[in-house]
């Protein structure tokens, strides 16, 4: 299979980048990762009325530009090589792609337009305290209040769970998993947001007390569509990771060439050598299974649970591993605040707990393809 980008989404990833560099500098994800909204509203204004991202892959009829998926791992890899602050993937990849599995045309037409145009800032709220990502694990109670509903519970490691309008919320009734719609500001919903280890990409904590939602899709129904949601967010966020990876060995090699020590680089020494030889060879295998996820993402294929978990766990220990080894490249200056290593590290090691770790996709991987 061929995995070239067409000439158009290469000018996408060009534009993207060259947007990423002036928007997404190291200074400016340093100041918004210390305040709590963690985005900047002009930013985020800019990505939708210039460059049109929120929209990427929605449907035209439904306000969005309708492009593929590839399109839109296009855009992830080069946020996550800039470490965007904003909440791109809680709006674009969990609650839009929650809205659109859902089968329910009457909330896609009423939900996804303000998602498209950047006016709504959405997330998908699935775990509980238990940090479980299976269905198994939630616990939040729906039940019918008149003409609608009222959930009583929690949710735990919401990505910007605490300035979204949007809450897709996974809430268990007397017909099963259901997919509830809550804004932000409703009566009954108390929103903390949670110190994280990676400032990067904010979460929060969300208390439901009698607060009021809406059905989403089928009472009882919601499974099929979350379950594929998942999947697609996993292939969002290996795009996402491969970016970082790639980012990370260039500054390894970079440094490798310039940092002399005892008269010569340190690139030339061996053992730099095999580290820098490694990450190449590990970054390469990445992308190949993020971009063939991408690929099975466009195409509504059939082998999506399959690669998007195998896409997940390759790349999620490829980039942790790239993250590592780049600190220890740069020896002493590399352990310091200042450099910029340690947020690699740590959107690493978050991005590979977030939707299920390693171990837990592996599982399953080997239960989709049935082992």
């Amino acid at each position: 299979m061929n995995f070239a980008f067409s000439d158009e989404q290469e000018e996408l990833r060009t534009s993207v980048r060259r947007f990423l560099a002036e928007k997404s500098p190291e200074t400016e994800v340093r100041r918004l990762m210390e305040t709590t909204e963690g985005y900047d509203p002009a930013v985020w204004s800019q990505m939708a009325d210039q460059l049109g991202l929120q929209s990427l892959t929605i449907p035209e009829e439904f306000g969005g530009s309708g492009f593929s998926y590839v399109e839109l791992v296009v855009v992830l890899e080069e946020m996550g090589a800039a470490l965007l602050c904003a909440p791109f993937f809680s709006s674009v990849a969990l609650a839009a792609n929650a809205v659109l599995t859902s089968g329910d045309d009457g909330a896609k037409k009423y939900l996804l337009p303000g998602i498209a145009s950047g006016e709504t800032i959405g997330t998908l709220a699935i775990t509980e305290d238990n940090g479980r990502w299976d269905f198994g694990g939630i616990e939040c109670q729906a039940e019918q209040s008149g003409d609608g509903w009222v959930l009583n519970g929690h949710k735990m490691f919401v990505l910007d769970g605490h300035t979204a309008n949007l809450i897709v919320v996974a809430a268990r009734t007397a017909k099963g998993v259901s997919l509830f719609g809550v804004k932000g500001d409703a009566d009954g919903l108390t929103r903390t947001p949670l110190p994280t280890m990676d400032q990067t990409r904010k979460q929060a904590r969300l208390e439901f007390s009698g607060t009021s939602a809406w059905l989403i899709g089928t009472d009882g129904g919601a499974e099929p569509g979350l379950s594929k949601t998942l999947d697609l967010a996993a292939v969002a966020l290996a795009a996402e990771q491969v970016g970082g990876a790639q980012r990370v060995l260039d500054a390894s090699v970079e440094y490798a060439k310039t940092r002399i020590q005892f008269g010569r680089p340190i690139g030339s020494f061996q053992a730099i050598k095999h580290k820098c030889a490694d990450m190449l060879l590990e970054v390469e295998s990445a992308k190949s299974a993020a971009y063939y996820a991408a690929w099975a993402a466009a195409e509504d294929s059939d082998e999506l649970p399959v690669v998007a978990s195998l896409s997940k766990s390759y790349c999620s220990e490829a980039y942790f591993h790239a993250a590592a080894e780049n600190i220890q490249i740069h020896g002493g200056i590399g352990f310091t605040w200042e450099h910029p290593a340690h947020l690699y590290f740590k959107r690493a090691k978050s991005s590979e707990l977030l939707l299920g770790d390693p171990a837990y996709h592996r599982e399953l991987l080997a239960q989709r393809i049935g082992i």
